[in-house]
C-alpha cells in the first residue's frame, strides 16, 4: 500500500513538473525612448512660435531654396545638418527640451537627439 501511494504521489509530482520543463523561456527586451516626454498642444504652440520669432536671418543674406526635405519621426539626420539651440526662453517653458537641437525646414520645427542625430519629434504651425 505505501508503494501505491508513493508510486502516486511520484507520478502526481511528475505530471505538474512536465509543463514547467518544456516551458518556453521568454526574453523582455525594453527601449529607452529617447524623445521629450509628449508635449501639450500649448507647449508645441509655444515652442514653434518662440523659434520662428527668434530665428534671424544676417543682413544681405540671400537665402535660395533648396531642395525639399522630409524627416520621419526616429529618421535620422545627416550629420551635416546645422542644428540649433532653442531659444533660454523656452526652456522656461519647456525645460525637457534642454537636451534637444532643432532644425527649421519646410515650416516645420524638427526636435532632433544630438547624441544619435535622431528626429525624435516634429513641430508644425
Amino acid at each position: 500500500m505505501n508503494s501505491l501511494i508513493r508510486s502516486s504521489a511520484l507520478l502526481l509530482v511528475l505530471t505538474a513538473a512536465a509543463p514547467v520543463a518544456t516551458a518556453q523561456t521568454t526574453i523582455t527586451t525594453t527601449t529607452e525612448t529617447r524623445g521629450p516626454s509628449r508635449l501639450s498642444p500649448e507647449q508645441r504652440t509655444t515652442v514653434y512660435r518662440t523659434v520662428t520669432r527668434e530665428r534671424h536671418v544676417a543682413p544681405g543674406t540671400v537665402v535660395r531654396p533648396g531642395p525639399v526635405v522630409r524627416y520621419e519621426v526616429g529618421g535620422p539626420v545627416g550629420r551635416d545638418v546645422e542644428l540649433y539651440d532653442f531659444p533660454q526662453e523656452t526652456y522656461v517653458e519647456v525645460p525637457t527640451l534642454k537636451r534637444y537641437r532643432y532644425v527649421y525646414v519646410n515650416n516645420q520645427l524638427v526636435l532632433v537627439d544630438p547624441e544619435t542625430s535622431r528626429v525624435v519629434d516634429i513641430i508644425t504651425e
